[in-house]
């Protein structure tokens, strides 16, 4: 009988978090969890799951402009009503931190509600007791990074945009990341005249460029966007703030969103009396088995600064938890991992961007598609679809694919099973494609660009 009250402590209830803890729990361990907010962490509450229930209600905007030209005649012109997808999203963000509670307690492990911090390599201090435990597992994610400058206290992030009380009549968002995007065509989608400012050259940085090229244009059919551009104070003006950028194109907005990225949340969870290492951003360092330079500390998720992926967080606790109390030996492929920007369009990649590729594989072949798609041959929207295969020429195999269109998460899902299996060319060749569908583009594609 182990000594500590627990075998495994998670600090942390998001998606890496409790995945570990449930297997752990399954395995026969004594688990123990803290939680300080909620439940299912950043992807439930304030991330993934409410960023796509948003997503779809921008959607409805593009679906009720589009019917008109398939013979649709609206008597009323639709309005948006905040308050009720405030509610709907609230609602389902109930049901599913009630699920991840219910998964731990039907598991076996005892979830506190409070915040832990460690005293040192085996101890947990909680608010209401101090604990032990034989491993500690700290999951607790990343949070919203805001630069200091003059007025940066006027500025929300991702977080307080999921709960706003009213619809902002408009709103600059600023980053060029996929959060940024995102909120870009969701807020413009409903009815926000939307600005997005970032201070490269580039949106999207670490995608494809060529992907990231096609969605720019497609970007400025509805949003004002200034790039290179810094923001350096904002002021409060009857009401509204007015944004100060160092080109001097100041603008006046009621709302202003600032997606700069997020950082590892480690600050004061006593990692340091544990005599735990971070890297420079606050990370915690881990090796290929998730484990801290303190051999019974582990760490997996955000926090550790690799994938920033709900998908990728649960396989490294679900890998983590089998080492730690089954026979599990596999360790985390990080290639290959699919990915979706739920902007407008969408956006979704498998593999290798065109640069990389050649880097690494030297010789490609690249194939290309671009296209207005048929719905809109009808409903007249002014919005193309791309499609790009990157294959290497020696091996023949496809290295990657990226899609910008309707359905690209859906569709480049399944690609991405035979991109990780290793077709090749050939074999998309050699598939019939579905008639008539965007998707079948992936496997028409015969002349290299």
């Amino acid at each position: 009988m182990s000594n500590y009250d627990y075998d495994l402590f998670v600090i942390g209830g998001g998606s890496g978090g409790v995945r570990a803890g449930r297997i752990a729990a399954g395995l026969g361990a004594r688990v123990g969890m803290a939680e300080e907010r909620y439940m299912g962490g950043t992807c439930v509450n304030v991330g993934c799951i409410p960023k796509k229930l948003f997503s779809y209600a921008a959607h409805y905007a593009k679906d009720f402009a589009d019917a008109r030209g398939y013979g649709w005649q609206l008597a009323d012109a639709p309005a948006m009503d905040w308050p009720t997808l405030i509610a709907g999203k609230d609602a389902e963000i109930g049901r599913l931190n009630t699920i991840y509670q219910s998964l731990m307690q039907k598991a076996g492990a005892e979830v506190f509600h409070e915040r832990a911090c460690l005293l040192d390599a085996h101890t947990i201090a909680l608010q209401s007791r101090t604990v032990t435990a034989r491993e500690i597992l700290v999951a607790t994610g990343g949070w919203p990074f805001v630069p200091s400058f003059p007025g940066s206290h006027h500025a929300i992030t991702s977080n307080e945009a999921f709960s706003l009380e009213k619809l902002p009549e408009s709103i600059l968002i600023v980053g060029g990341g996929y959060i940024a995007v995102e909120f870009a065509g969701i807020f413009a989608a409903l009815g926000v005249r939307t600005c997005l400012s970032y201070r490269g050259p580039q949106l999207l940085r670490g995608f494809d460029s060529e992907v990231a090229a096609a969605f720019t244009e497609e970007l400025r059919k509805y949003a004002d966007l200034h790039l290179e551009s810094n923001v350096t104070r904002i002021t409060e003006q009857d009401g509204q703030l007015r944004v100060h950028f160092d080109r001097g194109d100041d603008i006046t907005v009621d709302q202003v969103l600032f997606a700069t990225g997020r950082h590892p949340n480690t600050a004061n969870l006593g990692l340091e009396k544990a005599g735990v290492a971070l890297a420079d951003n606050g990370a915690i360092l881990v090796n290929e088995q998730f484990t801290t330079n303190v051999p019974n500390i582990h760490a997996v998720g955000d926090v550790i600064d690799r994938v920033a992926l709900t998908p990728v967080a649960l396989a490294e606790g679900q890998i983590l938890a089998q080492r730690l109390f089954g026979k599990g030996k596999r360790k985390m492929d990080y290639d290959n991992i699919p990915t979706a920007v739920f902007c407008q369009p969408e956006i979704a990649t498998v593999g290798l961007d065109e640069d990389a590729a050649r880097k690494r594989h030297g010789e490609i072949l690249v194939f290309r598609s671009r296209f207005t798609p048929l719905r809109h041959t009808v409903s007249k929207r002014d919005e193309k679809t791309f499609m790009k295969l990157i294959v290497d020429k020696a091996s023949d195999k496809v290295v990657g694919a990226h899609m910008m269109g309707e359905s690209a998460a859906e569709i480049i899902q399944g690609v991405a099973i035979a991109i990780k299996a290793g077709a090749t060319k050939a074999d998309f060749d050699a598939t019939l494609g579905i008639h008539p569908s965007a998707a079948e583009e992936f496997v028409t594609m015969r002349t290299p660009s």
